[in-house]
């Protein structure tokens, strides 16, 4: 059995965020480390946007970056500008590309893929592999995603589409999702917030064609990469053993009322950077628990009201947009908090905290 100073199991977003960060820093320069993950090889599978609202080591991995976007609902359109925040895409291929170069010019460095031959027992462990149990209640935010390519320029590239409620809802709450990368080349994606269990809501394909067609009038385009995914919208409690320390999701770190995670991995990964000496006597990493008050009273209310969800939304933005920006990114001040509170239909809000 192989022993090593730290353990990192799964080698996804938070796993390789981690292992990137010890090595930038010469976390790892007399330590071992091995990275466990199933998977054969990397390549693009994954689209990670946020607004930036600090630095990142992925700058260069961004693969558009946009200053105003825009929310629909049947009845009205929004137009907001987020040129002091700006909202990135990481390509996922070009961020395993970085960091698996880096890390594997380290011989200190193990990839495995299972941990059979290696002994944990004196090893401070990094579990990233979440098995999320849920209710069949509990909400969750499920998505297909298709990047096209159009014959001629039909995007503006210069605007993404944030939310478009303009489309069929089925008791549950449904947006459309549009990151335009070029004139020609967007990526689209369908997305819902309900109970995970619901088969009426995944003809994600069908739901995406009817968009394109009826709703975009886009009836020609060539379809050349897709995804999908589903993220849950409430927290698990994990039984961490004595020297593991959950990360990513399995560690907290999705926002439950947007699903965004990257930009909390990448603190998370920084805050055990700097602690790693210590890592088993301090706090552990966590978005601030005011986030997870207020987003469980709002998922409240949008799992009761699901028709109001577009409004609700604008009614976020109808704050200034650094406000409404830095609430949704988990950077915002006791006042700023107000400032978007005081927006919402307040009886709604009022009843599901009651």
């Amino acid at each position: 059995m192989k022993e090593f100073d730290y353990i990192i199991i799964g080698g996804g977003c938070a796993g390789l965020s981690l292992a990137y960060e010890l090595e930038i820093y010469n976390k790892l320069k007399d330590k071992t480390l091995a990275i466990v993950d199933p998977r054969e090889d990397y390549k693009r599978d994954k689209t990670w946007s946020f607004w930036k609202v600090f630095p990142h080591n992925f700058d260069d991995c961004v693969k558009k970056s946009w200053t105003s976007f825009s929310i629909n609902t049947t009845s009205e359109t929004k137009f907001i500008n987020c040129k002091s925040t700006p909202y990135q895409t990481i390509d996922s291929g070009m961020f395993y590309e970085k960091i698996l170069r880096k890390l594997k010019s380290n011989k200190n460095i193990t990839f495995s893929k299972s941990m059979d031959n290696i002994d944990k027992s004196k090893s401070i462990v990094f579990n990233s592999v979440h098995n999320f149990e849920s209710r069949p209640s509990e909400l969750w935010q499920h998505f297909c995603g298709v990047e096209i390519e159009t014959r001629k320029d039909f995007f503006d590239e210069e605007i993404f589409n944030l939310m478009d409620f303009n489309c069929d809802q089925r008791s549950r709450v449904h947006f459309f999702y549009t990151l335009p990368f070029t004139k020609k080349t967007a990526l689209i994606e369908t997305t819902w917030i309900s109970e995970l269990n619901n088969s009426s809501l995944t003809d994600y394909e069908e739901q995406i064609d009817d968009y394109l067609c009826n709703h975009l009038n886009l009836r020609q385009c060539k379809v050349y990469f897709q995804e999908k995914g589903a993220i849950p919208l409430f927290r698990q409690k994990n039984k961490n053993e004595l020297n593991e320390i959950n990360i990513g999701s399995a560690g907290g770190m999705t926002r439950l009322s947007t699903g965004y995670t990257f930009l909390n991995i990448q603190e998370q990964s920084r805050y055990i950077r700097k602690n790693l000496e210590n890592i088993k006597n301090v706090n552990q990493f966590k978005i601030n628990s005011k986030y997870d008050f207020l987003d469980k009273i709002f998922l409240k209310v949008l799992k009761n009201n699901p028709y109001e969800m577009g409004n609700i939304f604008l009614k976020v933005f109808n704050s200034k947009p650094k406000t409404a920006i830095n609430f949704l990114s988990n950077k915002s001040s006791f006042f700023e908090d107000l400032e978007v509170i005081l927006k919402m239909p307040k009886w709604k809000f009022l009843k599901e905290l009651i």
